[in-house]
């Protein structure tokens, strides 16, 4: 399947989940879509045959609210059956509001409390380059994300111990839940401080396929220092009415706005 197809019927899948629900957070899990997408569809090596294979390559979803972005990209790429993205966040699934690795086929860390999941990724990154263990760690954070202080320490220390073989995507879409993260507590200017931080950094637009594929193609390149990728997203990309509208990080869309979504995806997939 075409990277683009597949972004679009990620965001097909977690409007879907989100709807069924009645809870879940679209705003966030639709801006890192495309990173996601490129990432399960195009680079990591990851297999639903074998989903722990201690060579594989591994995903944090450190912002765990985003859970539905990740529980999609495992259901396209056959980890478990799409169907099941009905029962998200229902008594008696598995697909919880967070990421749970213990029930999941394809979840590499249990994520929810900000902050934790880049601390881990950073542990797993730190063990591959120990034992010389071919995989590579990829995190996905939220720009809102960076306001827990142990973000920074997990930088500090990705640095420190020269974890090239880790790639932070950073989802700026500039909201989180209580509004403007400038007028929450501003962690700008963001890619000065990740530089600052002992990181290669490349700032992109990330919702541009080509720009992901060349930044990741730069992390790879990259020797002796860990990468930042900070990406320029829009908060409920490719839903019209949620897009740049902070009240859509956590409501779910009644069937008349899910309906709309579900048209507007397909139209400008």
């Amino acid at each position: 399947m075409e990277t683009r197809d597949f972004a679009k019927n990620m965001r097909k899948l977690i409007v879907e989940a989100i709807y069924n629900s009645g809870s879940g957070h679209p705003g966030g899990s639709l801006s890192c879509a495309d990173i996601v997408a490129v990432l399960f569809n195009e680079e990591m090596n990851k297999s639903p045959e074998n989903p722990n294979d201690p060579n594989r390559d591994r995903f944090v979803m450190s912002k765990g609210h985003a859970a539905a972005t990740l529980y999609s990209a495992l259901a396209l790429k056959g980890f478990f059956p799409e169907e099941e993205m009905k029962t998200f966040r229902k008594i008696g699934g598995r697909l919880e509001g967070h990421p749970d690795m213990k029930k999941i086929p394809g979840v590499d860390m249990s994520t929810g409390s900000l902050g934790q999941g880049i601390s881990a990724a950073c542990g797993m990154a730190v063990y591959g380059k120990r034992t010389e263990k071919p995989y590579r760690v990829y995190a996905v954070m939220g720009d809102g994300e960076l306001e827990e202080g142990q973000c920074w320490e997990a930088f500090m220390f990705a640095a420190h111990y020269k974890l090239d073989n880790l790639c932070v995507f950073i989802d700026f879409n500039g909201l989180q839940i209580d509004g403007e993260i400038t007028k929450v507590m501003s962690p700008l200017p963001i890619p000065e401080k990740m530089k600052a931080f002992g990181f290669n950094v490349v700032e992109i637009d990330g919702h541009n396929l080509d720009e992901i594929r060349a930044a990741l193609k730069n992390a790879k390149e990259t020797k002796g220092m860990p990468t930042a990728v900070v990406c320029h997203t829009v908060k409920g990309k490719g839903v019209s009415f949620m897009e740049n509208v902070a009240s859509w990080h956590g409501t779910a869309p009644n069937k008349e706005q899910y309906e709309q979504a579900v048209k507007e995806i397909e139209a400008n997939g």
